[in-house]
């Protein structure tokens, strides 16, 4: 449903624009109390914020884990399908986080990805078929301070090398 959307929305919008608001006005990640703030362009560049409220405040006063994870869950997934276009299958793998202290304020996280690892993706893939990419991208404060440091590995693969394995393994 949401890709269809999306791609409706591709006649007055800009990726960019589809992105954020998308996001933003996506029933399942406005209940994440996560809010996509900026994003570039090109889609390498994704900054949200998870402000602290009575939807995620905990039993002790600080932010929820879950809500935090859950902020962040999908970025990265969502962002690498609109840069590398449907030529190629991305899933989410994996996902840790490590809390290193109380969330007591709005948080933010930012998901990056360079031109040259995009290239490099787009390489390897072209010589294995498949691969995982690990990101590790931290949850801060709006001064800096680390509250928890993310691992995210997302699984991505040429879409006829994938159609083809799943026929192997079936």
């Amino acid at each position: 449903m949401y890709r269809t959307i999306a791609n409706i929305a591709k006649r007055f919008f800009t990726d960019a624009q589809i992105y954020k608001y998308g996001f933003n006005w996506s029933p399942m990640y406005k209940r994440s109390t996560g809010k996509i703030i900026e994003v570039s362009d090109d889609l390498h560049y994704v900054k949200i914020k998870i402000p602290l409220s009575w939807k995620n405040r905990n039993y002790v006063g600080s932010m929820f884990g879950g809500s935090m994870l859950s902020a962040t869950d999908p970025i990265y997934m969502i962002q690498l399908i609109n840069i590398l276009g449907d030529a190629y299958v991305v899933w989410d793998k994996a996902a840790t986080i490590k809390y290193r202290r109380p969330a007591t304020s709005t948080v933010y996280c930012e998901f990056v990805f360079t031109t040259e690892e995009i290239r490099q993706i787009k390489l390897n893939i072209s010589k294995k078929g498949e691969i995982d990419i690990i990101k590790n991208p931290n949850i801060i404060t709006k001064d800096g301070t680390v509250i928890a440091k993310l691992s995210k590995t997302i699984y991505v693969a040429d879409k006829t090398f994938y159609k083809e394995k799943r026929k192997l393994n079936t």
